[in-house]
């Protein structure tokens, strides 16, 4: 039975993300799930599981005529087919990070939104993370001054686990892990130093995944049935997508359009699982070392030797793991975009500078790591989101 008034949500593409969904119901907003879809019964399965008795159907397109909105968590490859059919079926779009996993294609989505005028919205759910509000509070107070650099050295201990053994590990699927995984920090780069990138050069290897002969795959499981901490160290892996040829190690170097200079640094070997910034500015650095509850944003702004401890120090708060606080915020906002037009504080240009640093620095990678220049975005579809969407990063 329809509630007259309340928001019908469907979920299209019911995997481990999928469960962001929920939040729906803790969001606030008269808003419900109703609806959801997922070419394989297994999928299907699971939404029953999840959200009970709503609509469930194998495709999208069934999907949008039952809905007013949706969340889509499909895989990567997907998620541009899928946002375009939507935008033009008048449904307002939840797209997960990233984009797409090409620039082509997420112009091509950005073009529909602006064609059909459908409220679409990116995942990016980290920028609500309470390591990234307290880094760019620091940047925002001018605690460091004016900001020249931006690093990020992520450590993807759990990579073997979560990108080795699935679809994650094939780049006719993602690309590249500088798209399914990079895009939440090189979106956070472009925000803590307040630019895009508009030139990026990189190198990466599969430096120990490659070597690894056990390619048996894991069938229609997910990533919780077969994670352990237990699965170490990382050559003694098991159970490999069938196809591996995504780097495991990669570094990028990027210029963006104010000057700022940026790097990123991703491995999916290392004993730990956690993300660390430093910003530098014309006064001082602040580095978060955790990036959870628990953790700290440190800034050293007075000159000295060196120090374990900052000059002034920010908790960060917020779950002590994993990121379903960020989640609610995330759907929140989405939901709040769509019922009274809110301006999210993410712009689908920002989710598709993103996809352009990620994408081209892969190709750079890919080609003896040859500085690529970004294209900027088609004049009217920029001329669309913004002012105000256009104008936030």
């Amino acid at each position: 039975m329809v509630n007259p008034g309340v928001l019908r949500v469907g979920v299209v593409g019911v995997g481990l993300r999928a469960g962001i969904a929920r939040h729906v119901a803790e969001s606030g907003v008269a808003a419900e799930i109703v609806a959801a879809s997922d070419p394989h019964e297994r999928g299907r399965e699971r939404a029953r599981d999840l959200f009970g008795a709503v609509d469930i159907v194998a495709g999208h397109a069934e999907l949008a005529k039952l809905v007013d909105a949706a969340i889509v968590t499909a895989p990567d490859w997907t998620h541009a087919e899928i946002a375009i059919d939507l935008l033009r079926a008048g449904v307002a779009v939840y797209l997960e990070k990233p984009l797409a996993t090409t620039l082509p294609d997420a112009d091509a989505v950005l073009a529909a939104a602006r064609e059909t005028g459908t409220p679409l919205y990116i995942g990016h759910n980290f920028r609500h993370s309470a390591v990234v509000r307290a880094l760019h509070g620091v940047v925002e107070r001018g605690e460091i001054g004016e900001v020249k650099a931006v690093w990020c050295r992520h450590f993807v201990g759990n990579g073997g686990d979560y990108y080795f053994k699935d679809w994650h590990a094939d780049r006719l699927k993602v690309n590249s892990l500088l798209l399914q995984k990079a895009s939440h920090d090189l979106d956070v780069i472009h925000y803590l130093a307040g630019g895009f990138t508009r030139r990026v050069t990189a190198m990466g290897d599969l430096a120990v995944y490659g070597g690894i002969t056990d390619r048996s795959g894991q069938g229609d499981r997910l990533a919780d049935d077969w994670f352990s901490f237990d699965n170490w160290p990382p050559a003694a892996q098991t159970g490999l997508n069938p196809v591996v040829d995504v780097e495991d190690l990669s570094m990028v170097h990027m210029r963006l359009d104010n000057g700022v200079l940026a790097s990123y640094e991703q491995c999916h070997f290392t004993p730990d699982y956690w993300r660390n910034y430093t910003v530098i500015g014309t006064e001082g650095r602040a580095e978060n070392f955790g990036d959870t509850g628990g953790g700290v944003v440190k800034v050293w702004n007075r000159r000295r030797e060196w120090s374990a401890e900052g000059d002034r120090e920010h908790p960060i708060d917020g779950v002590v793991s994993g990121h379903s606080d960020a989640d609610l915020l995330t759907m929140t906002e989405f939901l709040r975009y769509v019922t009274r037009g809110d301006p999210p504080e993410l712009s689908p240009v920002a989710a598709r500078e993103a996809v352009a640093a990620g994408a081209l620095a892969t190709q750079s990678l890919r080609s003896g790591s040859v500085p690529v220049d970004v294209p900027p975005l088609p004049a009217a579809v920029a001329a669309y989101f913004s002012p105000p969407e256009g104008t936030r990063r």
